[in-house]
């Protein structure tokens, strides 16, 4: 292994200090001079025409400053995924609405009390239309239309074959079919989603936002408040966890700015819990049917695959996860036929985005849970049918993905060994479950690229600037190890700017496990450029050879001759000379892959990707179907573990959120209406429920990552469920079908048996 400073070292978080000791402001902290706050009316059908909204009596509450409707607005209709197809939302509702939730009219007032009292003063007149739930239900010829234009509340649909799949179940000794199915679920963020926005004299709007992605903000509030984009500024706080739903705008962020410039004073909006629940997005439920054949020897052949994806009234993310649920399956295992028809359906219902793994948990735990039903039915070690099928390093795939390191069968053995694999108690059982992943999805131009501007201070510290969204996972503190790991100075002399439209370079944000690989590549290159442009100012200075020098312990020297060189700080002084002119480092990093074709499925989406085992140890009581996971040993090919420490943490928090998904979590909808939007009744692990966890990161070292790193963020989420679903099975025989796996389900499909 490289003799690095700072690269591979367990070291505490840069934002450490900050956090725990409160001194960190998070947007619900902030108060602006001349604030005001803003509440949002939202309707209680799911589908109805707006005939007329009627505000004179909440006008005239003292305290309200403001009231505005979809008739204030421009009714320009915006989507994260810019594609004309896409554009399906308005700020605020114009004609109809189309769940219950949907945002109807905003206020704002001195306070939050007079804000919320104010909405019920504001009387809205509806023509109920008829609605639909059921995803199936909505594509019969005859349902009610969520859109108009859209036929059959198709919203968007992926099909396409490769290879001959009739001719691969021809030739399999085994076909097997099943149908599984997913259940909404929310992000459940320890922050709720906060905004505040300002609108300054000069016509500019400022906006204050717990986001992931900046950018995507910056661009849709440009574009639905009718505003050139050099008008918008939108700076990250920090931010309390996002996990994919902070990943877009929300109506509170349009809703504030429109508020402040109608009102000339900053507006703050913040969601309550229960408004997490009912109008930020949930995870996509999946009704999967999935058919495999496979040789006698349990190589897989064939799959043919029907997905229909629940997406609620609009689309958010849901074009991309109808197409990333049909790409993930190739990054596991190698096949020979592939056919598949992917539908993202419209219905009366909250809508769907990205959740963390964005397509591939939900179809992880179909195909892992089949797979182990086929090596059962073949009489094959469900470790070695995977080993027997897992992708290797070098491999292009029928797809023509290309994998240019992997360490999945490491990481299936080391999973594995970690657990006792072959001796299991009564009532105990081993399960496990595999994925890949991409370290940044490249498909979203021109929000691909990133850049980093570092700036060298003559004290001898450096302040680097990036688009970078640190939303808790640590991005600033790997960001800081990596240039200072290229500058060869220590953590402590950094200073990170980061998340600011209006100054630091275009990044698209913190979503597809992308920060190590693409921002980290920009930091490097920054740092590079910094170094080199010291390194030649030394040189000078030392009458040597540029290619000679080399940096360490904030000093810059001749290679072998560490005495014959100067500090850091020294080398940024001698910069000034006459010029005086400070150092300043430029990076960038695009990372150019094949296109992805929705129309063929032929696409290479990453420079790179991870790869993830996980093995399960759960205790089922057969009598009332309680399930205890004792262990839980996570094995994660992250490439280089830039921290150790770091990935650990990553890996941890994916098996507890994986074990909600699997065990607990469900959002109950009842003819539109959000049964559980709280803490109370919507159940998410707590301390207590977390079993003993070992974290094994894989190091599969991949040259595209700065120095060897891969993604080790939402990759790992995705084998928790299938690892504890086949676990349960191995414990107590019965294999559940549709998730969460409650222990009602356990018990009936016992008594099935």
């Amino acid at each position: 292994m490289e003799n690095y400073s700072v690269v591979g070292k367990r070291l505490p978080r840069i934002d450490a200090n900050v956090k725990v000791t409160g001194d960190a402001k998070y947007t619900g902290d902030m108060i602006l001079p001349g604030m005001l706050y803003g509440k949002i009316l939202k309707s209680p059908l799911p589908h109805a025409k707006i005939i007329n909204i009627d505000a004179g009596k909440a006008l005239k509450l003292k305290g309200v400053r403001a009231v505005i409707t979809g008739k204030d607005t421009y009714g320009i209709k915006y989507c994260i995924i810019d594609i004309p197809q896409a554009l399906d939302k308005c700020p605020l509702a114009v004609d109809k609405v189309r769940y219950i939730g949907d945002e109807v009219a905003a206020v704002a007032a001195i306070d939050e009390d007079t804000a919320e009292e104010a909405l019920d003063l504001i009387e809205v007149e509806y023509e109920e239309l008829p609605a639909v739930f059921d995803p199936i239900e909505a594509m019969e010829p005859d349902a009610p239309k969520v859109h108009e234009e859209k036929e059959n509340n198709i919203a968007m649909g992926v099909s396409y074959q490769l290879g001959n799949v009739e001719e691969g179940f021809k030739n399999s000794f085994l076909v097997r079919e099943d149908e599984f199915k997913t259940q909404a679920i929310q992000h459940v963020p320890m922050e709720p989603h906060a905004t505040i926005g300002h609108f300054d004299s000069s016509g500019k709007v400022t906006v204050w936002s717990g986001t992931q992605s900046p950018y995507f903000i910056h661009r849709d509030l440009a574009r639905t408040l009718n505003i050139p984009e050099s008008k918008v500024r939108v700076i990250k706080p920090y931010t309390g966890s996002g996990f994919g739903g902070k990943t877009e705008m929300h109506s509170h962020d349009f809703c504030a700015a429109l508020l402040s410039k109608k009102t000339g004073r900053p507006v703050k909006i913040v969601y309550t819990r229960e408004e997490l629940f009912t109008n930020t997005r949930l995870r996509h439920p999946i009704i999967i049917g999935l058919k495999t054949g496979v040789k006698k020897d349990g190589t897989i052949m064939a799959y043919d695959i029907k997905a229909v994806l629940d997406g609620g009234a609009y689309n958010s993310t849901g074009p991309l996860a109808t197409f990333l649920f049909t790409y993930f399956p190739f990054l596991v295992y190698r096949m020979e036929h592939y056919r598949i028809n992917s539908t993202n359906v419209y219905t009366n219902k909250p809508f769907c985005g990205a959740m963390r793994g964005h397509g591939a948990p939900q179809g992880r735990f179909a195909f892992e849970s089949q797979l182990d039903m086929i090596a059962e039915e073949l009489g094959i070690d469900p470790v070695e049918i995977r080993l027997k099928n897992a992708i290797s390093e070098g491999e292009v795939l029928l797809n023509k993905t290309r994998i240019k390191s992997c360490g999945l069968k490491d990481c299936i053995k080391k999973s594995s060994e970690s657990l006792n694999w072959k001796e299991i108690e009564p009532h105990k059982g081993i399960g496990m479950g595999c994925q890949g992943f991409v370290s940044g999805a490249n498909i979203a131009p021109p929000y691909d690229a990133t850049g980093t501007i570092i700036k060298a201070h003559e004290d001898g510290g450096v302040t680097v600037l990036t688009g970078a969204s640190d939303i808790g996972q640590g991005s600033d503190s790997i960001i800081a190890q990596i240039v200072a790991e290229e500058l060869g100075i220590k953590l402590e002399d950094i200073r990170i700017i980061a998340a600011d439209t209006e100054i630091t370079p275009l990044e698209p944000g913190s979503f597809s496990s992308r920060v190590t690989l693409m921002s980290g590549n920009s930091a490097k290159a920054a740092a590079s450029d910094v170094k080199q442009q010291l390194f030649e100012i030394v040189a000078e200075k030392l009458e040597a050879n540029v290619e000679d020098l080399d940096a360490r312990d904030r000093r810059i020297f001749v290679k072998g001759s560490p005495d014959r060189g100067m500090s850091f700080k020294d080398a940024i002084t001698a910069s000034f000379g006459d010029k005086e002119m400070p150092v300043l480092g430029r990076g960038h990093y695009y990372a150019k892959v094949d296109t992805a074709s929705m129309a063929t499925g032929e696409c290479n989406m990453s420079r790179t990707y991870s790869f993830a085992s996980h093995a399960a140890e759960v205790e089922v009581d057969p009598e009332t179907g309680l399930v205890k996971i004792i262990k839980h040993s996570a094995a994660h090919d992250c490439g280089r573990a830039i921290n150790p420490m770091a990935v650990e943490g990553q890996l941890e928090g994916s098996v507890s959120m994986g074990q909600g998904f699997t065990l607990l979590e469900k959002v109950y909808i009842d003819k539109g209406q959000v049964l559980n939007p709280n803490l109370l009744e919507y159940k998410i692990p707590t301390s207590l429920d977390s079993p003993e966890i070992e974290s094994i990161p894989v190091e599969a070292i991949d040259n595209e990552g700065p120095f060897g790193a891969k993604e080790a963020g939402e990759g790992a989420t995705n084998p928790v469920a299938p690892a504890i679903a086949n676990a349960i099975y191995k414990a107590a025989g019965a294999r559940v079908y549709e998730l969460p796996i409650t222990p009602e389900k356990i018990v009936n499909s016992l008594e099935e048996q």
